[in-house]
């Protein structure tokens, strides 16, 4: 995994920001080499002072980043992009601003080439705080980018009473409660905070961990049935102060399971899950331990795409426990939950 270009899928409303974070990428001395594919050089509107070269469409920085629009089709580009001289760090991909970001992460799932060297790293979105709880009433698109991100930049906070600020992270975390969140004003917001988030690397992010959900609430253990190892719904619990919100649309469900899964159940069960729900599981992502593997097998999914693998060793001490989640819409809580337990080794 490690010689695999990271990828980042970047998405967001039309106005929230994101080109301001993409001219940071593009400018800012951080000393890594990005490559950045918009949609519209217009709207990322570069500095020429900036750009040193500039061949077929495909301008180059003084900072080493290269920026290149999206022409036709995606899977062409980024296989340039790789052909290219120089490595890159990682690749950056905007999605416009009404698109719902799934197809894009899917192209890092389906191209065989691309597959092979290049690997989906995350998908942020930025979402403008005065205006996305608006935009969720309205905009099915405004909740997929919620619903699909891994970490959300909650921009323009200056534009917003505290009051408005608990609603929109209310309505936030109804939708997704395992994105990292991170509030700013004109996307001010470290780059390793974007970059290098590793999805998959989850020593770095244990998204699924409850102990990254912001929302206070020791739950860890109120809900710990050791019967059943079942988890709760993680959208029931809010912080304190917080309005309570359920969103009527989309949910998540986790399932933590102590002790070893059985990879002949497991995988079966997960691919056929996916091939029948995919279109409402917008995202799922598990960390399992399989019976008689001394690796984690970490996966996650784009609708019916799934992607995983085993990687680092279960550390001495640490406790083999499976945890899947499900970010979606219409899901089927009880059925997830003894999907999940069916596969117990």
């Amino acid at each position: 995994m490690t010689d695999k270009i990271p990828v980042t899928v970047l998405t967001g409303y039309l106005g929230a920001g994101k080109t301001t974070l993409l001219n940071r990428i593009l400018s800012e001395e951080h000393g890594q080499k990005y490559a950045v594919i918009v949609n519209e050089f217009g709207e990322v509107g570069i500095d020429n002072e900036l750009v040193v070269g500039a061949d077929e469409e495909v301008f180059e920085m003084n900072n080493g980043c290269i920026c290149c629009t999206v022409r036709g089709d995606l899977i062409r580009i980024v296989e340039g992009l790789m052909k290219r001289r120089g490595k890159f760090d990682a690749i950056i991909v905007e999605t416009t601003g009404l698109a719902d970001p799934a197809p894009v992460a899917q192209t890092f799932f389906v191209d065989q080439d691309v597959q092979d060297r290049s690997r989906l790293d995350a998908v942020v979105t930025v979402a403008d705080a005065k205006w996305l709880a608006d935009r969720l009433k309205d905009a099915p698109e405004a909740k997929n980018q919620i619903a699909f991100a891994d970490v959300i930049i909650l921009n323009k906070m200056d534009l917003v009473s505290e009051a408005e600020l608990r609603e929109v992270e209310g309505r936030i975390r109804a939708i997704n409660p395992y994105a990292k969140l991170h509030k700013t004003t004109k996307c001010q917001v470290p780059l390793n905070a974007v970059l290098g988030q590793g999805a998959f690397d989850l020593d770095r992010i244990l998204e699924i961990e409850p102990s990254f959900l912001e929302v206070g609430d020791d739950h860890d253990h109120d809900h710990h049935d050791h019967h059943g190892h079942d988890h709760g719904h993680h959208h029931d619990h809010s912080a304190p102060g917080l309005k309570h919100y359920h969103d009527e649309e989309m949910q998540s469900v986790s399932v933590r399971v102590d002790g070893d899964m059985d990879p002949t159940k497991f995988m079966p069960w997960i691919n056929e899950l996916v091939q029948k729900e995919g279109p409402n599981i917008l995202r799922s992502k598990g960390i399992l331990a399989f019976k008689d593997d001394p690796k984690r097998f970490v996966f996650q999914g784009v609708h019916m795409i799934l992607d995983g693998d085993s990687q680092r060793d279960w550390k001495p001490g640490e406790k083999r426990e499976s945890k899947v989640v499900f970010i979606g819409r219409n899901l089927k809580p009880d059925e997830l939950r003894k999907g999940v337990l069916s596969c117990v080794a």
